[in-house]
């Protein structure tokens, strides 16, 4: 193998890179954010919260839900990384200026609200600190709720905005995928309710984009592959 050989290796293994780190995110994002959502409601009885901090199995399940945050925020890192790798040269200043830091802000607001939401579940489990009562129960939830519903998931719909202009300009998203992406972020942009489940709504976008990529790299890995063993 010669030396200019490998930057030719190392830019076609980025898509898939992308991909899979996409994927990956999705996966212990959904996992995460269902295994935490399981505590107890606003309005729960002292009786309830003592429940559920020590005897149910849905507090150990909300807690492995809290450790599994850091690794999606990880991955969603990652794939940032290797998109920006994806565009090269072609990346705009303007552009990649808001999409590394909405990127960066949603991570941020994610790591801080679900680690405000879990304090008092680790506390308890962990360093044996006496159980909340149901008022600190509500403040914690209520600090957590807005942090994810008011400021991660609109970072995230700027995220998606961004990173669906630079595939509609440089012509890697599908035109599909394009209008999906600035649907989905309107929504999550403009809406004003606490819906829990629809912060999903961004891992299934990054999901979908992981897909298309993957399989855009299949397709330029199958010519490749045929000619190689024509050569042959």
């Amino acid at each position: 193998m010669t030396g200019t050989e490998a930057p030719a290796e190392r830019r076609l293994e980025t898509p898939r890179a992308a991909g899979v780190a996409g994927l990956v995110f999705t996966a212990l994002f959904v996992l995460s954010i269902l295994l935490v959502r399981s505590h107890p409601a606003g309005g729960s009885s002292a009786e309830e919260i003592q429940d559920f901090y020590l005897h149910r199995n849905a507090g150990r399940l909300a807690l492995v839900g809290l450790n599994l945050v850091p690794f999606a925020g990880i991955a969603f890192l990652w794939f940032i990384a290797v998109i920006r790798s994806l565009i090269g040269e072609r990346e705009d200043r303007f552009f990649a200026t808001v999409f590394l830091g909405s990127g960066l802000l949603f991570v941020a607001m994610l790591f801080v609200g679900v680690g405000v939401g879990g304090a008092p579940l680790a506390a308890v489990k962990l360093q044996d600190e006496p159980i909340p009562s149901p008022d600190a129960v509500v403040l914690v939830r209520s600090i957590a709720y807005a942090l994810l519903f008011v400021y991660a998931v609109r970072m995230a719909a700027v995220f998606m905005i961004v990173a669906s202009t630079i595939g509609m300009r440089l012509r890697i998203f599908p035109r599909w995928l394009v209008l999906a992406g600035y649907v989905a972020a309107l929504v999550l942009l403009l809406n004003v309710t606490y819906v829990e489940l629809l912060i999903l709504v961004f891992p299934g976008w990054v999901a979908a984009v992981s897909v298309v990529i993957l399989r855009a790299d299949r397709s330029r890995a199958s010519p490749s592959a045929a000619a190689e063993s024509a050569g042959g």
